[in-house]
């Protein structure tokens, strides 16, 4: 009777150890990125842009799994965006929302607390959807004061812990300040520069899916 025992015992063990093996399924998902020209593959063919090459990554890993839409527009605001946003929603009931924003504004010197506004209007609305938000930080250059550049850089910070949303505190880490991998307007990344957007994204998105 013991040795019957110790026999079911062993089985259960192999049994749940089995299970710790299978690797945890991954369901199927819309990411939909809201972003300005760093995301819509400014100055460059969309084939050679970061967005188009999540897609290509995510189908080598996940193959005919997971559905990247790219809502971004060259120019867009985080005003602009949230006005778009409800709409962009409704159509694609994205699963996640990456949110590339705010660039823009600073370019234009918008209030940072606008700003904030804006990407905390973003997230609320992409969560009362049900989505699970991916924030990409911005930085400024320092020619527009030491005070500015901090409260902008601050707001993403901000938000993403207000709300709890992961944040990859500076999308252009690697990439800004040098000018081989920057367009002639030394402002948009050039096509060698997509690799790294996509590397420095990536985790984040992987991490929500």
């Amino acid at each position: 009777m013991q040795n019957r025992n110790l026999k079911i015992r062993g089985i259960s063990y192999l049994a749940m150890f089995s299970l710790c093996l299978i690797p945890a399924v991954v369901s199927a998902k819309t990411i939909m990125i809201v972003g300005d020209s760093i995301s819509a593959a400014y100055g460059m063919q969309a084939e050679q842009g970061w967005v188009y090459l999540l897609q290509k990554r995510l189908d080598q890993q996940y193959p005919k799994k997971h559905k990247v839409v790219n809502a971004s527009v060259s120019g867009e605001t985080s005003s602009g965006a949230v006005a778009r946003l409800p709409k962009l929603l409704q159509t694609y009931k994205p699963q996640i929302v990456v949110i590339e924003l705010g660039g823009n504004d600073g370019l234009r010197g918008q209030s940072p607390l606008l700003i904030q506004k804006n990407l905390a209007n973003l997230i609320q609305q992409s969560q009362q959807a049900k989505a699970t938000v991916v924030v990409l930080g911005m930085k400024i250059p320092p020619n527009y004061g030491t005070a500015y550049s901090q409260a902008f850089e601050k707001n993403y910070s901000i938000v993403s812990q207000q709300y709890k949303v992961k944040l990859m505190p500076f999308f252009l880490t690697g990439v800004a300040g040098n000018k081989n991998l920057m367009q002639s307007d030394l402002v948009h990344p050039n096509a060698k520069a997509q690799s790294i957007l996509l590397n420095n994204a990536y985790p984040y998105i992987k991490g929500a899916l």
